[in-house]
């Protein structure tokens, strides 16, 4: 796998992260919450200004070899789960938990928080602007088009795309 390099100066303090590896690069406004709860395997790149959201309560793990561009959002109240060798576009959005609608005459922002946690596949690629929701599972090897929004669990070895995404067809062998 080739070895990632910075193009700015990210300034993130790697003392306070559950785990971290080696070759980690943290391009300039990239924010971190909650960073004793995330994992971060090596060689990793996290573009410019992406937030990583992790939170009091389940973890955020980003295994070895994942390019993930500028402007990305992963919250991992529910848990988040990237493995290995995943490419991430800009601007994709990783979303972990909901408030429940209990009805209309309550809030939905009183709504219990419902916790659900995502995992992305190794080897797959997720194409830019793509929204991955609450409790997904993107299968391994999967190509997820630009612009999707993923509200289901996607099998291995397939293309999905579209609004809501629905899978299109399966990789070539």
């Amino acid at each position: 796998m080739r070895s990632f390099h910075s193009h700015g100066s990210g300034k993130i303090d790697r003392s306070k992260f559950k785990s971290i590896g080696e070759n980690v690069i943290f391009e300039e406004g990239v924010l971190v919450f909650h960073p004793e709860n995330i994992a971060i395997g090596s060689n990793v790149y996290v573009g410019h200004y992406s937030i990583l959201k992790g939170y009091y309560q389940n973890d955020m793990v980003i295994q070895d070899d994942v390019w993930i561009g500028q402007f990305c959002f992963f919250h991992s109240a529910g848990g988040l789960i990237i493995g290995a060798r995943v490419g991430i576009g800009p601007s994709v959005r990783i979303i972990t938990s909901y408030h429940q609608d209990e009805g209309r005459y309550k809030s939905l922002l009183e709504g219990e928080i419902i916790f659900a946690e995502v995992q992305i596949g190794e080897d797959s690629d997720i194409g830019t602007n793509a929204t991955i929701l609450p409790g997904v599972t993107v299968g391994k090897g999967v190509q997820i088009g630009a612009g999707a929004v993923v509200h289901t669990s996607i099998p291995d070895y397939t293309i999905a795309a579209g609004v809501p995404a629905r899978v299109l067809r399966e990789r070539l062998q």
